[in-house]
């Protein structure tokens, strides 16, 4: 029986604890018994609201470093020991942000390989989306949210005095948390189960994510594009139905575009879930019809007959004059999905409310279809794709919620 640790390393609100929750689930279905030891869960089990005060991860605070070296020195020593039980795995969640913290676990972790996972991600809005969902963590709930935030912001920037990337560990991988990709790594062969680690990494892992077109909008109703509609009554009355559709589930996180219309579409099923995250995100929005915004397509056809016929020719490499196509879109869309999903936390039940050309280019991300088909998936309105993928399985089903 193969034995492995796995140290994580990064700074806070980074994707530490969602990439260890892929390799533990990803393990585990493999028939490989993992388990996560988290130092966060431990100090907070431990130390309670007295490890919540930035001052307690001060540099210099010396009582607070020695209860923090004990804390890793604990989840060690139950790492170790689940490994000597019969465990295969160990997963150990923590920032190890300095390299005397790396040295030290590479000296008493020795019984088995050791291998350093970073994980790196500097993108501005989706670190400050990230820091909003952390201070909805319980140990920050005696402080004002402004206050939470400065307060985490601040334990950020002490980590940041101590951190030291991978550079010289003999086993690492670092990982950009957002697109899924190893940037470095230094491995051998030797390490047991790198093939199921690496591929764990570089796969998109959805788990019950829905993705829901908005409903009914005014343009809709007059056959225009894009703009900025509100939802007609229909759209209003079907936003409702969705909202009655998922009650009864767990839905963390939903994730909507700039649009008027699909914010609308969102807003019932949050009222229907007070617990849920509502998001705007703005690489979600429409495709910018450019000089084309808010016309009909009789309009187009008529007024720009040589545009109307080059968009028919090719619908997927076609761009709006000033605006853009499916195929320049493309990019802004995948990061946008990418960074729901980061947010996520990899949590199960989140939605997105998007828009037609946008939800056909996150299908195509997992559906086998050539390119030049893509501007023709189907994308109702009175229906939603169920989505799961992972390195092993991938489901995707059209689902009716209403007429």
């Amino acid at each position: 029986m193969s034995k492995l640790y796995i140290a994580l390393v990064g700074l806070p609100a980074r994707g530490k604890s969602t990439v260890s929750l892929r390799l533990r689930d990803g393990f585990l279905a493999e028939g490989i018994e993992a388990r996560i030891f988290n130092n966060g869960v431990l100090r907070r089990n431990l130390l309670g609201m007295a490890s919540s005060h930035p001052e307690f991860y001060h540099p210099d605070n010396a009582e607070g470093r020695a209860q923090r070296e004990q804390i890793a020195c604990q989840n060690a020593d139950a790492a170790r020991h689940y490994l000597q039980s019969g465990g295969e795995v160990a997963i150990l969640d923590a920032t190890n942000a300095s390299r005397a913290r790396r040295d030290f676990l590479q000296g008493y972790l020795n019984d088995a390989p050791l291998i350093f996972i970073e994980c790196v991600n500097n993108d501005p809005a989706l670190l400050a989306a990230s820091v909003q969902r952390k201070v909805r963590n319980p140990e920050f709930a005696h402080l004002p949210v402004e206050e939470a935030i400065s307060s985490f912001m601040q334990r950020m920037e002490y980590y940041e005095r101590l951190y030291t990337p991978l550079c010289d560990e003999p086993l690492f991988l670092r990982v950009d948390t957002l697109r899924n990709r190893v940037i470095a790594e230094r491995m051998t062969s030797r390490v047991p189960y790198y093939i199921h680690i690496r591929d764990i990494l570089v796969c998109d892992w959805v788990r019950e994510l829905y993705l829901v077109r908005h409903c009914e909008s005014e343009y809709n109703l007059e056959n225009r594009i894009g703009g900025d509609s509100p939802l007609t009554e229909k759209g209003k009355a079907d936003a409702e139905r969705i909202a009655e559709h998922f009650e009864g589930r767990h839905i963390p996180y939903i994730f909507t575009s700039e649009r008027q219309r699909s914010r609308q579409t969102a807003i019932p099923i949050q009222a229907a879930h007070p617990e849920a995250t509502l998001i705007a995100i703005p690489e979600l929005d429409e495709i910018n019809a450019g000089v084309c915004d808010s016309l009909r397509y009789q309009d187009i056809e008529r007024t720009m007959p040589e545009e109307f016929a080059a968009r028919a020719r090719d619908k997927y490499n076609y761009v709006y004059p000033s605006g853009e196509g499916y195929g320049t879109m493309r990019a802004r869309v995948e990061r946008g999905f990418r960074k729901a999903l980061f947010l996520s936390g990899g949590q199960p039940g989140s939605i997105i409310v998007g828009h037609q050309a946008v939800n056909r280019t996150i299908l195509s991300l997992f559906l086998f279809r050539r390119t030049e088909d893509v501007p023709y998936i189907y994308i109702p309105q009175n229906q939603y794709f169920h989505i799961e993928a992972t390195h092993r399985r991938k489901l995707f089903e059209l689902v009716r919620y209403g007429t």
